[in-house]
Formats: C-alpha cells, sequence, structure tokens
C-alpha cells in the first residue's frame, strides 16, 4: 500500500516510489479495461473487480490519505483486502479470451530471435546493480533520478524500462502489444501473484501483534533453555516452517527471531548475531522451496512453462530444501557460538 509522501523528508527524486506506485496502479487499470472488453470472459465482471480493488490502493492511496484521512483509508484498504480474498477464495477469479500467435508463429519467432530472446531478461539484474551501486546518488540541480529511500527498488524499476525496450527492438512489438500480454500472463497465474504482498502485510501485522513474545513462552514448555542445539533445530526448522505458511522469509524473520534467537541464542548462550540471523535467513529460503504459498517463486514458474501439474516446481525442490536445511543447522551449531 502507497504511504504518504510527506512523512519523510527527503531530497526529489524522478522515479520515486511515489511514481513507482502510479505506474503499477495504471498498468493494472488497464488490465482491468482489457478483462471488461473480453466479451469472452466467463467471469470478467468479478476479475476486473478484484483487479480493480488491487489498482486502486496503488494509484489512490495517497490522495485518499490526503483527502479522507490515514483512519478511512486505512478502513478502506482492509475492507477492499477482504472483499479480494473472498473472490479469489470463491473462484470468481479467472482466464478470458486473448489474441495470441498460433504456434507456428511463435516457432517461426523464436528461431528468428534465437538466444537474444533472453537479453531483456539478463538486463534487468545488470542495469539494477549498476544503476544502484554506481548511479544512485546522481542528481541534476538537486533532482536525484533514483528515490533515496528506496533505491534498489527505483533502480529495478528503469531496469524493466530497459528490458521492456529490448524486447521491442528484438520482437518489433509495441507498448499496448506489451501491456496486453501482460494481462495474458497476469490471468494464467491468477490470484496468486498478489500473494507475495498480502503475506508480506500479514508479517506485520504479526508483528504489531507480538507474536514473537508468544513463540518465546510457547518454547520454554518444551525445550530446556539450555539445550543449544535443540534451540539452533527449532529456530532453523522453525524459520523453514513459518516461511511455508507466510510464503515469504522476510515476513517470518522478525517474529522467529524475536521469539527464539535473540532471547535464547543471543541473550541466552551468548551466540554471534550475525552469522545467526544470516543462516536463519537461508533457512527460511529452505522453506520457501517447498510451498506454493511463495508464488512467485513456485507458482508462477509453472504457470509461465505450462507445466500440468502446477506443484511440479515445489516437488522437484523439496530434496534439496531438506539437505540445505540439515547443512544450514550444522553450520548454525558450528559457527554462531564464541565458547
Amino acid at each position: 500500500m502507497s504511504a504518504p509522501s510527506n512523512v519523510v523528508n527527503t531530497p526529489p527524486a524522478i522515479i520515486s516510489i511515489e511514481n513507482i506506485y502510479l505506474l503499477i496502479g495504471f498498468v493494472v487499470m488497464f488490465l482491468v479495461m482489457r478483462t471488461l472488453q473480453d466479451k469472452g470472459h466467463p467471469k470478467k465482471y468479478s476479475t476486473a473487480l478484484f483487479w480493480l480493488l488491487f489498482g486502486n490502493v496503488f494509484l489512490f492511496g495517497d490522495l485518499s490519505i490526503s483527502l479522507l484521512g490515514k483512519a478511512i483509508t486505512y478502513q478502506w484498504v482492509g475492507v477492499s483486502v477482504m472483499i479480494i480474498a473472498l473472490l479469489a477464495g470463491f473462484g470468481r477469479v479467472s482466464m478470458g479470451t486473448y489474441d495470441t500467435p498460433s504456434d507456428e508463429a511463435k516457432s517461426h519467432s523464436a528461431e528468428k530471435i534465437g538466444n537474444k530472446l533472453f537479453m531483456p531478461a539478463v538486463m534487468i539484474p545488470i542495469v539494477t546493480v549498476i544503476c544502484t551501486l554506481l548511479l544512485g546518488d546522481l542528481n541534476i540541480d538537486g533532482w536525484y533520478i533514483f528515490d533515496q529511500r528506496h533505491l534498489t527498488l527505483a533502480s529495478l524499476t528503469l531496469a524493466c524500462g530497459v528490458a521492456l525496450l529490448i524486447g521491442w527492438k528484438f520482437t518489433s512489438g509495441s507498448p499496448i502489444r506489451a501491456l496486453t500480454e501482460s494481462r495474458r500472463l497476469v490471468d494464467s497465474i491468477g490470484w496468486a501473484a498478489i500473494l507475495p504482498q498480502m503475506l508480506a502485510m500479514l508479517g506485520g501485522v504479526f508483528i504489531v501483534a507480538q507474536t514473537g513474545t508468544a513463540i518465546q513462552d510457547l518454547v520454554t514448555l518444551f525445550i530446556s533453555p539450555d539445550n543449544r542445539f535443540m534451540l539452533v533445530v527449532l529456530y532453523c526448522v522453525g524459520m523453514a516452517l513459518f516461511t511455508m505458511i507466510m510464503g515469504n522469509a522476510f515476513a517470518a524473520f522478525p517474529v522467529m527471531t524475536a521469539g527464539i534467537a535473540v532471547p535464547f541464542l543471543i541473550q541466552g548462550h551468548g551466540a554471534s548475531a550475525a552469522p545467526l540471523v544470516a543462516i536463519g535467513m537461508y533457512s527460511g529460503y529452505c522453506g520457501t522451496l517447498m510451498t506454493p504459498m511463495a508464488a512467485n517463486f513456485n507458482i508462477v514458474p509453472a504457470a509461465l512453462l505450462d507445466l500440468k501439474d502446477k506443484y511440479q516446481v515445489i516437488k522437484v525442490q523439496i530434496p534439496t530444501a531438506l539437505t540445505l536445511l540439515a547443512i544450514n543447522i550444522l553450520l548454525m551449531y558450528g559457527v554462531i557460538f564464541n565458547d
């Protein structure tokens, strides 16, 4: 959800977080318009409502806070999230009809472009790193190119724009064609496309609710605070399991770290914080490999590759995830304690 732009006094930027939110909002509204124009869509009104509720937060979030205040805006966002969940839960979000090239045309285009097809995808991380590390403080008369509060995100936005231009060059496409194809891809992923954002917001709710304190109290009922190894196992496995539930290691991290790592391992046993939290995050990523809740990693690739089994990516990754989790447990137990 967009935050009010006047919360922190920072230098003005061309690619600001507010402009990024607006861009996302405009793209989503384009998808809504195309969905409503799709006469063959079996659930076009409910699907359009789903994306309308999602996109209006990005497009009108700051304006709503300015005109109506935070309280009313936050309540409206909460209601929107509940309606979004109901629409997805009752299966009211579906794919429509699309004007796609034939298989022969796709094959001909792939043969013509060849390995250049990978260039846009490769350019996204390259441009992002270059802009973040080398061009982050570039400014013109006090106007920064990139938002100094969200430097990496602003750099990523520019990188996606560069990749889009390269894609247009190779495919002889157009902006409208790109947006139209984005609708097909988003519809093929469905409600899972916004799941990471929703789960990240839920992680913030858990933090405010002091879930970490509840976990700390629960641990003392089953494990002795003096048992280092079991505390390490519980932290690593807990990070993986909670990440599987949340679909996001960043959401699981503050809860599990506040509940187990800080009170028991750092304060209780003098563990070194830096390697502890780093390996803890790696353990969380093991959970990411094993859950459909991490839709952007596991469900989206299956949809884009048109796999018959949408859980095939997860099934392939489970042995690797379990092996890495075991290694993380042994590594953490071996390096975080100073005595």
